[in-house]
């Protein structure tokens, strides 16, 4: 059987991924679960983290967020026997690519997927609904009547993440990178609180959030990227998007939470030889953060699978996603399903950022 791996070249700019012939799976031992894969969701490639964590290798396996039917247990699996089914996230330094028809994973990464929730479903929305839960649960503490600001609500992540904001009683602002965007935030059912349409650079964050709350801020910010220099330093593309971080800071209210998903962000002064020099919070910034009270806090959904002392809450978050998805509080946004055949080129796509909804690979 064929797995997907992807190689990088010697300069670590280029990914090239390839189709490899896998030998047969050894026999399943211990706590340790053998699968058929029936769905599996394309994300981003972190090779910068794959690097700071050592695991490069030749070729790394693609494809982590896989349902499918247990088809044997080792002699220490406890939750699962063969025939159910089940859904969930391969471990970082998995052997096994999730687009392969068979994988081996350890039981404690999955959990089963309810009946009425199809297979590209499962797939398709277990990681983004892992991400949101770590944002606004664990990191930014949401309870009913917070407002939140989600940055990209049409995003496959902002779909997630306006509708559990919904779901917990919290009132929503959210922008829109296009007409199309905006169109679809708009038809949100509860109504979104605001839209604000970043399109055509004209509508300020910070001032549209200011008005909605009377003057006070949100109490949680879930970006989608952010600049950290001025539009002067930055390409003008890139500049429409994403807010600046003191919009960011300025619509933030006292004891307010920011979720970053920028990895390298560096709260820092307008200068590229400042950005060289130094990781720390700029002065002024900072002040501003300490006078509101406020906090800073990174989404990075893989310290779940780099620690081990908190898989209870994480299977606890999985069972969560999988419930609130079979009941309709989770309405994804996945693309059609597509063919293994296709996954090289649509996964190159992926690596891109070029997609907006969810790709999944149905076997």
């Amino acid at each position: 059987m064929k797995g997907l791996y992807f190689q990088q070249s010697s300069t670590n700019e280029e990914i090239t991924f390839v189709f490899q012939e896998r030998e047969n799976l050894p026999v399943t031992e211990d706590n340790y679960v053998k699968l058929q894969v029936k769905a599996c969701a394309l994300s981003q490639i972190n090779t910068k983290l794959l690097a700071e964590m050592k695991m490069e290798k030749e070729f790394f396996p693609v494809g982590r967020e896989v349902a499918g039917i247990v088809l044997d247990v080792g002699s220490k699996v406890s939750f699962f026997q063969p025939d159910d089914e089940v859904v969930g996230i391969l471990p970082l330094d998995s052997e096994d690519p999730g687009l392969c028809e068979a994988v081996r994973v350890h039981e404690h990464y999955l959990v089963h997927k309810p009946e009425k929730v199809t297979w590209t479903e499962a797939a398709g929305t277990i990681r983004d609904g892992l991400r949101v839960y770590t944002a606004l649960h664990y990191l930014s503490h949401l309870a009913p009547g917070k407002s939140v600001l989600i940055m990209d609500g049409a995003s496959a992540l902002g779909t997630i993440a306006i509708q559990l904001a919904h779901h917990r009683g919290a009132k929503v602002i959210s922008t829109a990178c296009s007409l199309e965007d905006k169109q679809f935030l708009e038809r949100f059912r509860p109504p979104i609180a605001r839209v604000i349409d970043v399109s055509n650079g004209k509508a300020h964050v910070a001032e549209s959030c200011l008005e909605e709350t009377g003057g006070l801020g949100v109490d949680i910010v879930l970006d989608a990227g952010v600049r950290l220099y001025s539009k002067d330093d930055e390409p003008a593309v890139k500049s429409q998007l994403p807010p600046h971080k003191h919009d960011i800071i300025t619509l933030l209210g006292v004891g307010g939470h920011w979720v970053t998903t920028e990895e390298n962000l560096q709260v820092l002064s307008e200068t590229r030889e400042h950005h060289c020099s130094t990781n720390e919070l700029d002065p002024p910034d900072s002040h501003c953060l300490f006078l509101k009270g406020a906090a800073v806090a990174f989404l990075n959904d893989e310290v779940w699978n780099l620690s081990n002392v908190q898989q209870g809450k994480y299977l606890c978050i999985l069972k969560d996603v999988m419930e609130k998805l079979s009941t309709g509080v989770f309405r994804p946004q996945l693309d059609e399903p597509i063919p293994l055949y296709e996954a090289k080129v649509t996964m190159e796509v992926v690596q891109k950022n070029q997609g907006r909804k969810k790709q999944v690979v149905q076997f």
